[in-house]
This record gives structure tokens, sequence and C-alpha cells, in this order.
């Protein structure tokens, strides 16, 4: 909606009654967030976005997240396939002062099981290791 209700209310509450409030409440107890999605024409799910645009919120400055990590799965095998995820990552990474946690990229996984037949699950695990 982009109201803005939230910079006006008591604790910045946001106006809306729906499941944004859960992820309020995790966000607000996590060091690190992953942001996991398919890639559709190039953009992350509409989903994913919608619920990134509701970090237009002042209660995003009272999160301890430090960290940020980022898989992203593509049917595609374009070298470019990434590229407007990965610049606008990089903007949320310099918005919300977070470190880059690394990101895992799987390029022609179309059908269900073919990331199975990838590097994509190692480089996941190892990042999650490395956190």
């Amino acid at each position: 909606m982009g109201c803005n209700a939230c910079f006006k209310s008591k604790e910045n509450v946001c106006v809306q009654k729906d499941d944004m409030t859960l992820i309020y409440e995790k966000m607000a107890v996590a060091d690190m967030l992953v942001i996991a999605s398919p890639v559709y024409f190039y953009g992350l799910s509409a989903q994913l976005k919608a619920v990134i645009d509701r970090f237009h919120n002042p209660i995003r400055d009272t999160f301890p997240v430090k960290k940020m990590a980022l898989l992203l799965v593509g049917a595609a095998t374009l070298p470019e396939l990434f590229d407007s995820i990965l610049a606008q990552y990089r903007l949320c990474l310099n918005f919300f002062n977070l470190e880059d946690a690394g990101h895992v990229l799987v390029r022609g996984a179309k059908d269900k099981g073919d990331v199975c037949n990838t590097d994509a699950l190692d480089e996941a695990f190892r990042l999650g290791q490395g956190v």
C-alpha cells in the first residue's frame, strides 16, 4: 500500500493486519537473513519482493540482522540471468548496512530435481557452515 502509517503509529506498528507480523517477529531475533527465490523473468518471485517492500518500515532499524545471503534458482542458462537481482541485492546490503554472507546461483534448473545435478547443494551447505 505504501501508506507510511507505520511512521506515524505508536511503536511504528504496521496498520495492515496480515502474516507480515510473523515475519517481523522472526526478524526481531534473527542475526542473519537468507533470501531464497526462484527466478521468474529475471526477477525475484513476486511474493518475496512484496516481503522486501514491506521492510519500508521504521521497525527495520530495530532488527539485529547483521548478514544476508542469497540463493537463486533459474531455468535459463544465460550468463546475465541473475544480474538484475544481484544489483538489487547489493543495494539492499548497502541500504540495510548488512554484510554479504555469500550467494549460490543455479542456472539451468528447469525441472524438479535438476538442482541435484549441480554443485549448488554443496555450495549452500558450505555457505551455511561459514556463517
